[in-house]
């Protein structure tokens, strides 16, 4: 990107406020790029928790795997979904607040003993796998962010602040060598002015 300046005072002065938002602006930015980071983890790791705990439960009931060939799969749906937004480092982010199921009537008398618990069962394996989904949402909302951030800490570290301090150098050269020039001519005006009385003596 290329920094527009002009070689007066008022662009050296546009120019130091502009370096100074950045410099002020960078450490903040690199906070929460560290911020969003461990956030996008943290987030990955939950949902990658949440996947294995669902294996090991689904594995330990994969032996009464005849009794659920019994059972009535059109009993339980999810209705609902109810999430809660948390911020995090400025992002909002979805958490599950609640799920509704929709649980049809059955009669008890007639239906096996175990479909309460295979019910229960049932509802706790899907609370996992919609859980275990919304963390990886939300790590996703978090690292497209967490990017965005990242280039911008890339722009000012790398691009802007040393494109706005070299411009700022070479205007301050153009400004000293203008001031310079001005004091020789000067000097050899009043010179030549102390020669010409000189000889009009």
């Amino acid at each position: 990107m290329a920094i527009k300046y002009q070689f007066n005072k008022t662009s050296l002065h546009e120019l130091g406020k502009q370096l100074s938002v950045r410099e002020k602006a960078l450490p903040t930015l690199k906070n929460k790029e560290s911020a969003l980071r461990l956030e996008v983890k943290r987030a990955k790791d939950k949902s990658n928790e949440l996947k294995e705990i669902l294996s090991k439960k689904i594995a330990s009931y994969q032996k009464f795997s005849a009794l659920w060939g019994e059972f009535n799969s059109q009993l339980i749906s999810v209705k609902d979904v109810k999430l809660d937004i948390v911020k995090i480092a400025g992002i909002e982010t979805p958490q599950v607040k609640e799920i509704i199921f929709d649980v049809k009537s059955y009669n008890l008398f007639q239906a096996p003993l175990w479909y309460s618990d295979g019910i229960a069962i049932l509802k706790e394996l899907v609370h996992l796998g919609i859980e275990s989904e919304i963390y990886l949402h939300k790590m996703g909302l978090l690292d497209i962010v967490r990017k965005k951030t990242t280039q911008k800490v890339n722009l000012y570290e790398k691009v802007q602040i040393p494109g706005y301090n070299e411009a700022i150098l070479k205007i301050k050269r153009f400004l000293e060598d203008q001031e310079n020039l001005s004091k020789a001519s000067q000097k050899i005006v009043k010179v030549r002015k102390e020669r010409e009385a000189k000889y009009d003596n």
